[in-house]
């Protein structure tokens, strides 16, 4: 369930790390962090980018209260949400990178998708059925 993991960090600090990595991912388009971490922004990344969409003061203004950016927040707004318009969520990846050298926590990268994917996603079908045809023969 997310939000239920503690990180081991006292929860004001646990919220202003996540607040920030929130951030940095809208700003940038992907962060790369520990898989544990990645989980708890992919829940919050996805809350804000639905406040996006909904585009009321409101709104708005509860995703300025989390976000720790004002132009990131413009950002998400004008640019992020829209290109999520036709999306029922699932706005964001998350990568498995490997093992960090130092302490072989797992990391990850979490990114936001591209729009495009979803045609890329039709041809597969198209594979299959084909693939299909050709055993029948």
């Amino acid at each position: 369930m997310p939000g239920t993991r503690k990180l081991g960090r006292p929860t004001a600090h646990r919220n202003a790390m996540l607040r920030g990595m929130v951030t940095l991912l809208l700003e940038n388009g992907q962060i790369e962090t520990t898989l544990t971490r990645a989980k708890e922004v992919r829940s919050m990344a996805e809350k804000m980018i639905t406040l996006g969409k909904k585009n009321t003061l409101a709104s708005r203004r509860a995703a300025l209260a989390y976000i720790t950016k004002e132009d990131v927040v413009t950002k998400l707004f004008a640019e992020i949400a829209p290109t999520y318009a036709e999306r029922q969520g699932g706005y964001t990846q998350i990568f498995k990178t490997g093992f960090r050298r130092g302490d072989a926590a797992e990391m990850a990268i979490v990114r936001l998708i591209k729009e495009d994917a979803p045609a890329a996603a039709e041809e597969k079908p198209a594979k299959k059925a084909a693939k299909k045809t050709e055993a029948a023969e």
